[in-house]
């Protein structure tokens, strides 16, 4: 057996990966903390690339990917910081519906909470809001929501409370709902693994430049082994995320426990290789004109988001116990 991408797999991830430097560069991800909408062309080029109908049946006007197909598409909208809500349409909320039309090239963009909660991320752009009700998922449109603005430590990421009113389809329940939570944990593991490589890749860069003694920083004991700790911390969760995406995908009765065992170790990860970042930069690193904390507080708020670290451990305890 071949424990490996296939090279499809691999260039669909190298072209979104070229697309996302073009058409998400940390200019646009600063742009979208300063306005609400829609930053950028980056979303409709992935429409137009078939990445936001990626999960969508062939027969229903997609591609038919599972989540190995799509997790290493989510790893690199992480190391952009695409201030999408790409994990909740292409993950969560595409696999759920039986007649998607405009949400296959994004003209119509889907948001979800983590579970039960009411708030949930990036509905200024967002045309469909999926909610549970009664151990049921309901779509609802624009027009049938009321938005109350939270803030976030993630300006890019825009947070309300959503109040739904009227009747709404139901799209999903009974274990549906729990495949979908699957999907959404998991694709922001990937998305977390991706930030982790982002801000090891620009603390890499800096202590190569920034110079004490005459020397780079870089080549010092010390911040070498700050760089080497979250280098470690990301090598150990990338395979997690990456075999939970099989396990899913092959319906293995355990898939919730090796997402649960991803989640948390990806969130450990980027959490670690933030707070090492920080440390090499020094004073620089908390500067807000310096592109690092772009990347930094997204990490941080989706360490948090689909369960935090804690509660995965709780649940990976749970399936042993």
């Amino acid at each position: 057996m071949r424990f490996a991408f296939s090279d499809d797999q691999l260039a669909f991830r190298d072209a979104v990966r070229d697309l996302l430097v073009k058409e998400c560069p940390p200019s646009a991800v600063r742009a979208a903390w300063e306005a609400e909408g829609r930053a950028g062309a980056a979303w409709s080029a992935l429409g137009e690339m078939g990445v936001l109908g990626a999960t969508a049946t062939e027969e229903r006007g997609g591609l038919g990917f599972g989540m190995v197909d799509v997790v290493l598409l989510l790893e690199e909208t992480g190391f952009a910081a695409l201030p999408e809500p790409v994990v909740e349409h292409v993950a969560v909320g595409l696999p759920m519906l039986d007649d998607p039309g405009p949400e296959l090239d994004g003209s119509a963009t889907l948001t979800a909470p983590f579970h039960h909660d009411t708030v949930m991320p990036f509905t200024d752009r967002a045309d469909a809001f999926l909610i549970f009700d009664e151990g049921r998922v309901r779509r609802f449109t624009r027009e049938q929501v009321t938005l109350e603005p939270c803030t976030s430590v993630d300006g890019a990421r825009h947070l309300a409370r959503v109040t739904a009113s009227g009747h709404a389809p139901v799209v999903a329940d009974g274990d549906d709902i729990g495949r979908a939570f699957d999907r959404g944990a998991l694709g922001t593991a990937a998305q977390l693994i991706g930030l982790a490589r982002r801000v090891i890749e620009m603390t890499v860069e800096y202590t190569r430049e920034r110079r004490q003694f005459g020397v780079p920083i870089g080549s010092f004991q010390a911040v070498k082994h700050h760089v080497a700790d979250a280098r470690l911390a990301l090598e150990f969760a990338r395979p997690l995320v990456y075999r939970a995406a099989w396990s899913i995908d092959e319906g293995d009765p355990d898939a919730s426990t090796h997402v649960s065992m991803a989640k948390a170790m990806a969130s450990d990860a980027a959490t670690l290789a933030g707070r090492q970042a920080l440390q090499c930069h020094g004073a620089m690193g908390y500067s807000f004109e310096y592109d690092l904390h772009l990347f930094l507080k997204r990490a941080w708020v989706l360490a948090a988001a689909w369960g935090d670290a804690d509660w995965h451990r709780d649940r990976v305890g749970r399936a042993i116990l």
